[in-house]
């Protein structure tokens, strides 16, 4: 069996957001009926695509890692769905639905390639991952969320949240702001759960990193922190903050990397606390 492409939540929503711009309620039908999933969702006249569609969201989110053979070989639901979408893509883009659909692949690590004969036969849009396979974005931000629900991290799950809705709709200022205030708050958070006696009142940042690195959480010895300003930690905050929240001196490329870096270095900060507990 090949290897299967996993995609967001917000990713299949974009997907199923275009497919109803881009088509029509015959080619609907016919999309259902290739997911096999029209015992589930009607055909017809008789409800709108936009109805449709509310049966179908629920329906194939439920079953979007179901593997079955599709028109292009062995895939999830989920990935079949986003080649749909896909197929119904333009260059330069007919509706304003295609370019959040863009972006969230472009967050779960995918572009679209418009070069004819970039993927072997057939004709473009081509569906290509714009990372290589082992660094699996998608899976990495289901994984955040889960363990920010897990240990109740309320706050920084809704700094990254707004992070997300900020980068889908291209507002990468308020974008960049969040996926640093995401970042602030899940280091006080996480520093109050396990380090709380090694904070002062009303904590800063800093506070934070000192007392996850006082109680061995954060290494100085590897370089994940430093007093110095030097460790990972300092200079992915740094970068973070550069270039402020003015709007104009950031693009598309550049908050999708902040995103990315810190969607990663979360993951791998949550696992550690997870596998400490």
């Amino acid at each position: 069996m090949s290897e299967q492409l996993h995609f967001t939540r917000q990713t299949l929503l974009a997907a199923s957001d275009f497919i109803e711009a881009a088509g029509t309620s015959a080619g609907f039908d016919h999309m259902v009926q290739r997911l096999e999933l029209d015992q589930w969702v009607p055909s017809g006249s008789e409800l709108s695509v936009a109805k449709k569609r509310l049966i179908f969201n629920k329906i194939l989110l439920e079953r979007a890692e179901l593997v079955f053979w599709a028109r292009e070989g062995q895939m999830t639901l989920g990935e079949a769905l986003v080649r749909e979408a896909v197929r119904l893509m333009h260059s330069p883009s007919r509706y304003v639905q295609q370019l959040p659909f863009e972006r969230c692949l472009a967050r779960d690590g995918f572009v679209i390639s418009w070069d004819a004969g970039d993927c072997g036969q057939g004709t473009p849009p081509w569906l290509r991952r714009s990372l290589p396979q082992n660094v699996d974005l998608s899976a990495g931000d289901d994984q955040v969320h889960q363990h920010l629900r897990n240990f109740g991290f309320v706050t920084p799950c809704g700094h990254l949240d707004q992070a997300i809705d900020a980068h889908t709709r291209g507002d990468w200022a308020a974008a960049n702001a969040q996926i640093r205030t995401f970042m602030e708050s899940l280091i006080l958070e996480i520093a109050t759960q396990i380090a709380s006696a090694e904070l002062p009142p009303n904590p800063g940042l800093n506070n934070g990193f000192q007392a996850l690195a006082k109680c061995g959480f954060l290494s100085e010895n590897r370089s994940e922190w430093g007093h110095d300003g030097k460790g990972m930690l300092n200079g992915l905050m740094k970068m973070l903050h550069s270039d402020g929240s003015h709007k104009g001196l950031s693009d598309e490329d550049h908050s999708t990397m902040r995103l990315h870096i810190a969607l990663v270095t979360a993951r791998a900060i949550l696992n550690r606390l997870a596998n400490n507990g």
